[in-house]
């Protein structure tokens, strides 16, 4: 079918579109917005899946309508970064971590690395007793309020 689609096919997929800018804008004002790498590297990640979600929907919705059969090759795509991104920002969390422990950025509060917590027994200590970089979270630079985009992106509209 090559002629003009239905309109109860344009609608979705042009809504799925304009959702997914809006992500994307969300993710970018997120990067601009964000002032510690660990904060700025969330938007991305997350907002930017969603868009990509968005996306793959409106491709599998027009070109189905399209030709007229069930049309999945852009599932391939978003299995594809729905299993790189969460890696790719765990790899990028835990080398900022690792240059703030060893000296290479600005410290501000690292937690220490599991090796040096006392030894006992699991849930034997309350985390309060661990230290100000474990225990009290609360007022931290990198609080994991921060690290919520929804959370942070309301925090930010209310200001």
């Amino acid at each position: 079918m090559n002629g003009p689609l239905s309109l109860w096919i344009e609608i979705p997929v042009a809504i799925l579109l304009v959702l997914s800018g809006i992500f994307t804008l969300a993710s970018a004002v997120g990067l601009v917005r964000f002032k510690t790498f660990m904060q700025r590297m969330h938007p991305p990640a997350l907002a930017f899946s969603f868009s990509a979600w968005c996306v793959t929907l409106a491709s599998i919705l027009y070109f189905s309508a399209r030709d007229g059969q069930l049309s999945l090759h852009a599932w391939l795509i978003i299995i594809f970064l729905s299993l790189t991104v969460p890696v790719t920002t765990i790899f990028l969390a835990r080398t900022d971590l690792f240059r703030r422990r060893i000296g290479l950025t600005a410290p501000g509060d690292v937690p220490a690395p599991l090796s040096e917590l006392p030894n006992s027994a699991p849930g034997s200590e309350p985390l309060a007793t661990l230290g100000p970089s474990m225990g009290s979270l609360k007022g931290a630079a990198c609080s994991p309020k921060s690290w919520l985009p929804g959370v942070a992106l309301a925090a930010w509209l209310q200001r």
